[in-house]
């Protein structure tokens, strides 16, 4: 699958991406627009409606018009590209789609899980040709943020998967906070780390069970495969690790690393690793001789639970640009939180 390994995938149901309404979805729920992968096919597979399918499909269009569907995007973003993928659609695809964008300020008519009749939409991608059972790509070039986009067929068909790459524009709105973070987060901080404020994990060691995006996701992993794991360290000596650039740079006070589902395969051992390097390469940061300083010096993790480490675990606070986590030798790990207080521009 061709993914932009720079971009964050905006509509992504793990990010909150969600649909909010269609025009039709009798053969297949709109829904599927925004689940991870490209869909699945089940040749054996029929509803009472017809073939099932992964992906949204509208019914024949036998009057005027066309079909499409509104999205609320999980975080609020620049749109770089924009992936229309056909997969497993090979007679019924939409032989045409366009596709629409529109900023809706939170607290106002039309916000996130309301009517966005009224919004301001924007043609990002113009009337485009669509390839059956393939990857359509078209990148984009609005700079200004968008949170829902509309997605047009023409006139009707079938649509797998839509992938909106972007990058993030935090708003940095104070969290609501679980139970349990709340006893440890409670100074206004916010994830320094989380992809819905614009983390972004940039460069792991190993990602074969796991991949290294899911660190920074909403919410605890549902499953094992829900978090970052990699593949058991043969020959034993060394350790792996995962690079987080953090949404800006910012002082710790709290340190979340959970181990969600996994319970035989957790790291055992862990530690934080923090640097200010705004203006650093990537090749800088991934040098053994990169001058990371300790924020939490190596700590043993258990199977299948949180572990907070606050301001009186931590060797160093920062601020930070980035943390390198390391596990020791190998395992899995669902979550990284960061929490803190953006920095004062200097300067």
């Amino acid at each position: 699958m061709t993914a932009f390994v720079n971009l964050v995938d905006l509509a992504a149901e793990a990010l909150g991406g969600r649909a909010l309404e269609c025009t039709d979805d009798f053969f297949a729920e709109v829904g599927n627009l925004v689940k991870p992968g490209r869909g699945v096919f089940d040749p054996d597979r029929y509803t009472e409606r017809g073939k099932w399918m992964d992906g949204w499909e509208s019914r024949r269009k036998r009057v005027p018009g066309h079909d499409h569907a509104t999205l609320a995007l999980g975080a609020p973003g620049v749109i770089r590209a924009v992936d229309i993928d056909t997969n497993h659609f090979l007679g019924n695809h939409p032989p045409f789609a366009s596709l629409e964008a529109a900023y809706v300020a939170p607290g106002t008519p039309g916000a996130p899980g309301a009517s966005v009749a009224d919004a301001a939409w924007v043609e990002l991608v113009p009337q485009s040709p669509l390839r059956p059972g393939s990857q359509n790509l078209f990148t984009t070039h609005d700079p200004r943020p968008f949170t829902h986009v509309r997605l047009h067929i023409y006139p009707d068909g079938g649509v797998a998967r839509l992938k909106v790459w972007g990058e993030v524009a935090p708003s940095f709105a104070p969290p609501t906070l679980d139970e349990e973070t709340a006893r440890h987060v409670t100074g206004g901080e916010v994830d320094l780390a989380a992809v819905a404020n614009g983390g972004k994990a940039l460069a792991v060691s190993d990602a074969f069970f796991g991949p290294m995006d899911n660190l920074l996701l909403p919410g605890r992993a549902t499953y094992m495969g829900g978090g970052w794991e990699t593949r058991r360290k043969r020959p034993a000596p060394g350790h792996d690790w995962i690079l987080v650039r953090l949404a800006r740079p910012g002082t710790l006070s709290v340190l979340e690393l959970d181990t969600n589902h996994f319970k035989g395969n957790f790291p055992d051992r862990a530690a934080v690793f923090g640097i200010h390097a705004p203006d650093a390469r990537l090749t800088e940061l991934v040098r053994p001789d990169a001058p990371f300083v300790a924020a939490l010096a190596p700590v043993s993790l258990r199977a299948h639970e949180r572990h907070f480490f606050e301001k009186d675990r931590l060797a160093a606070r920062g601020p930070f640009t980035h943390l390198r986590v390391d596990v020791y030798p190998d395992g899995g790990i669902s979550r990284l939180r960061a929490w803190g207080h953006v920095a004062e521009p200097t300067g």
